[in-house]
């Protein structure tokens, strides 16, 4: 399957783009192909990379706002989660899939439950993905044994799946509702099988306080004393890491996912130290979290969100500008997952939005990587394509309709059973 995309904009050059099965195999020659696409008067942008969510929170969209982050997860999250069905998650993930293939996300990291359901979606869909079956064991040995029997089982069935854009991961939620024997198993369980590791670090100061107070020790430290880190682990949030975690961060490979509107919506209490983690060099990338905290999956917002959050924290409107939160929600996400994607070159994966210039957030056109990050918006994206297949076109998302209806219904359904 080839696909050629005319006359498009890429680096500031009209030229064509030429894709071959899932790669970018051609940049400048215009050739036969199986499908053509216009690409007069549009942008070719690297598909964004959401590297830390939970798709089918989307059913929780709007449920429970406006709460402290502990009432919001134990009082009415957790009780409403504890009803949902493999359905549910199904045309959840279904929905977060559409609304990412509208704004342009073509990769996603995630951590839920019923995750063989959501691979099925992400498959129906053609996004790629990285699913974690979240694993919430609360030093229960009893609920951990079953917890790992159905994560094991869920990463069998999302390799029967047969398809290299799904791939299985271990998601242990966090330090205070996982137990240390549940954290050594997972580590023992990505080495073996070569996986990433998906986990929530340092997103409130209540977590560092309760961990400091039952180990002598904040969370990135635990974590290191234990031989938990590596490169292979993804933390999301990482508001409160002080400086010896951020070298202990560094020092293990480990990467960080900023999920700035949520840390902000739920009031986590500090800005993710960018500055200090990028001068440790340690590689990040952006992260929407859940529709539920959110409460969208648009990474423009985000982008743009990141960098203003920085610039506040720091108080230098020099910190994060609009080139490094751009890379942050592409390259850096691509880097973090381990995938050959976040840029538009040959021998790259054929993920990449087509956006057009000619509206009038996005006009006059004095810097375009300014007007990305701070005046655009999902509804920009003109065409989306993930693996080389094209998933969107003109705006258009197959079964769209039908999407939006059965994930509505599975919502108030859901609602109703909490």
């Amino acid at each position: 399957m080839s696909t050629l995309i005319k006359d498009v904009d890429v680096d500031g050059r009209a030229t064509h783009l030429y894709i071959e099965g899932n790669r970018i195999a051609e940049i400048g020659k215009r050739r036969e192909a199986d499908t053509v696409l216009d690409g007069r008067g549009k942008i070719a942008l690297p598909g964004f990379v959401n590297l830390h969510t939970h798709a089918a929170m989307t059913l929780f969209r709007g449920y429970a706002d406006d709460l402290d982050l502990s009432t919001w997860l134990e009082a009415r999250i957790w009780p409403a989660e504890a009803k949902l069905s493999p359905e549910d998650v199904y045309w959840g993930t279904k929905l977060a899939c559409l609304e990412m293939i509208k704004s342009g996300t073509t990769t996603f990291n995630d951590m839920y439950f019923h995750m063989d359901e959501a691979a099925k979606a992400v498959k129906d869909m053609g996004l790629r993905a990285f699913l974690s079956e979240g694993i919430v064991d609360l030093n229960d040995p009893g609920r951990a044994a079953k917890q790992f029997r159905a994560a094991e089982e869920t990463n069998r069935k999302i390799e029967r799946l047969k398809t290299d854009r799904i791939r299985p991961a271990f998601g242990p939620h966090a330090i205070y509702t996982v137990s240390k024997d549940s954290l050594l198993r997972i580590r023992e369980l990505a080495d073996k099988e070569e996986s990433l590791v998906h986990i929530h670090l340092s997103e409130t100061k209540r977590e560092v306080d309760e961990c400091l107070a039952k180990t002598g020790m904040r969370p990135a430290k635990y974590l290191e004393s234990i031989g938990f880190l590596g490169d292979d682990v993804i933390a999301a949030h990482g508001c409160w890491l002080d400086p010896s975690e951020i070298e202990v961060l560094a020092r293990a490979g480990a990467k960080v996912a900023h999920c700035p509107i949520s840390n902000m919506k739920l009031s986590a209490g500090a800005a993710m130290p960018y500055r200090a983690l990028r001068e440790a060099g340690v590689v990040m990338g952006l992260g929407t979290d859940g529709a539920a905290s959110n409460n969208s999956l648009d990474m423009f917002e985000t982008m743009k969100v990141a960098a203003l959050l920085q610039k506040f924290a720091h108080g230098d409107p020099k910190t994060l500008p609009a080139m490094e939160a751009f890379e942050l929600a592409t390259r850096g996400g691509a880097r973090a997952l381990g995938i050959d994607a976040g840029t538009i070159r040959v021998g790259n994966l054929a993920d990449l939005i087509l956006v057009d210039p000619r509206r009038p957030e996005l006009t006059p056109r004095h810097n375009d990587v300014s007007n990305w990050v701070y005046s655009a918006h999902g509804g920009v994206v003109d065409t989306t394509i993930c693996d080389g297949v094209v998933l969107m076109r003109d705006g258009h998302v197959k079964g769209e309709t039908d999407i939006l209806e059965r994930a509505g219904d599975a919502a108030r359904d859901l609602v109703r059973r909490a």
